[in-house]
């Protein structure tokens, strides 16, 4: 029996984002024409005003359909759905002065208005969801919109899965029952636990199935084909698990192949036009941000020689990036030029202190206090600073705003997935330096590399952009050491 509640709820956001819209504009002309006295660059009644809006509100609304932020995908996660809310936002803004400016008809009265407009639409759809998705939970701990889910299976996932979906109150999810040896599963209650797929669909006929998950298959093909069978004759959602959900990370396609359905399999979702949407990306921000950052650029060289006269300005090192490719990663030198050209290990060994390298390893590649670092190289550290010259990367294509980070060949050379890695262009910024570069293990950061490699999409790379942004702000003002 299929659930409605996710529809439902996108229908819902559908009219909240109408209201909210609505809401800023109305408020925005307001604000200007009723509020501030003065003079207005042209008369237009507020019915008029208004009439023109909500005829060209649907359209705004599709730019917000075109951005899914009515999947579950992207209204399920907060930050995602914030990113998405800034860009549809702004997009649909300009789609309001384009079409003012085409149809040669005055929609704005004065030029201050779309601005109000554009600022209180960020934050009025912004809470508009902020308030539904509490009323949705409020909705789940009383029992409405439920998602019944069946769980099929004997691995390790079943019980990951079982666990992940075990509080209703948050997910909306409710596993009613779980078929398989139990082997993994031991901790889950009795009476949720079945033998077979029969046995759990007879027992559990008094509850609703919404959801079959599978997350092994039977060397039985017809058991497989019962569970499928059953699921499409009782309008039943369905989803399989891979066994080997490594493989399956990336980007998958179904096509025919001499007309036999087959699966593609990709070793990143950075294929295609996406490539070449992301290049030119790359280019047009690292063009403008050296532009505007040129006067620190020759600012932090004079300073960089005053105090270290004899040490270059620039440091450079042969890093990794797509297709194990070698490049010279361009930095603004933070650490003292003796230890110019090593890695840590031999700084550390150099200086007479080989402990050392283990604590930064295992603290995150990051040591308070780090004697290879000059004083003024802390600060650049510090404010991220030492990174603006891999613009110039970007900009020659070496690697990306965005990316797994770029390692030397020594420290990747033995991870296990270091070609999945490599599969993409290495990055100034990634996932793994937003999620606590000085807090996890090498290995934790590989992972958060291979995660972004598998599951890359364009807005992926706008919020991770943006946390970036957040995070260098958030160091600069409290000062703490990078």
């Amino acid at each position: 029996m299929k659930n409605n509640s996710s529809l439902l709820y996108s229908f819902v956001l559908l009219i909240g984002d109408f209201v909210a819209l609505i809401a800023a504009f109305t408020l925005a002309y307001i604000i200007r024409v009723r509020l501030d006295t003065r003079p207005l660059l042209e008369q237009v009644p507020a019915h008029t005003y208004l009439y023109i809006f909500i005829i060209l509100l649907p359209f705004w609304l599709l730019i917000f359909a075109y951005l899914n932020m009515y999947k579950s995908e992207v209204y399920e996660n907060r930050f995602s759905e914030a990113a998405r809310i800034v860009i549809g936002c702004f997009i649909g803004l300009l789609f309001l002065l384009s079409t003012e400016y085409v149809s040669s008809r005055v929609i704005f009265p004065a030029r201050l208005v779309p601005i109000y407009g554009f600022l209180i639409s960020l934050l009025l759809v912004l809470l508009s969801r902020t308030l539904l998705r509490g009323g949705r939970r409020w909705l789940f701990s009383r029992g409405l919109g439920i998602n019944n889910v069946l769980l099929i299976g004997s691995t390790a996932i079943t019980s990951e899965l079982y666990n992940s979906l075990s509080n209703t109150n948050l997910t909306g999810y409710k596993v009613i029952g779980v078929v398989g040896d139990h082997k993994h599963t031991m901790h889950i209650p009795n009476n949720k636990r079945f033998i077979s797929f029969t046995e759990a669909v007879q027992t559990l006929q008094k509850h609703a199935i919404h959801s079959i998950v599978q997350a092994e298959l039977f060397a039985n093909d017809d058991k497989n084909g019962e569970i499928l069978s059953y699921a499409s004759q009782h309008h039943i959602a369905y989803r399989f698990v891979p066994g080997n959900s490594d493989v399956f990370v990336g980007k998958v396609d179904v096509g025919l192949l001499q007309n036999i359905p087959v699966v593609s399999v990709h070793q990143t979702a950075l294929i295609g036009w996406g490539r070449i949407a992301k290049r030119l990306f790359d280019l047009i921000v690292s063009v403008a941000l050296l532009i505007i950052t040129l006067p620190l650029f020759i600012l932090i060289s004079i300073i960089s020689k005053m105090f270290d006269p004899k040490g270059t300005v620039f440091f450079t090192q042969n890093r990794l990036t797509r297709f194990d490719t070698e490049f010279k990663i361009y930095k603004f030198r933070s650490q003292k030029s003796k230890y110019d050209g090593t890695t840590p290990e031999q700084a550390f060994e150099l200086m007479g202190k080989p402990n050392l390298a283990k604590k930064y390893r295992d603290n995150g590649d990051y040591l308070k206090n780090d004697p290879r670092i000059t004083k003024f190289g802390s600060f650049l550290r510090r404010t991220s600073l030492d990174e603006l010259p891999q613009l110039i990367n970007i900009l020659k294509g070496n690697i990306s705003l965005v990316g797994p980070r770029a390692l030397i060949a020594q420290e990747l050379n033995n991870y296990p997935y270091k070609n999945l890695i490599l599969s993409v262009k290495s990055g100034l910024t990634g996932l793994a330096q937003i999620s606590g570069r000085k807090d996890i293990p090498f290995e934790e950061r590989r992972k958060l590399d291979l995660y972004y490699v598998q599951n890359w999409s364009f807005w992926f790379d706008i919020t991770i952009l943006s946390k970036t942004a957040v995070q260098v702000v958030a160091r600069m003002f409290k000062g703490s050491a990078d």
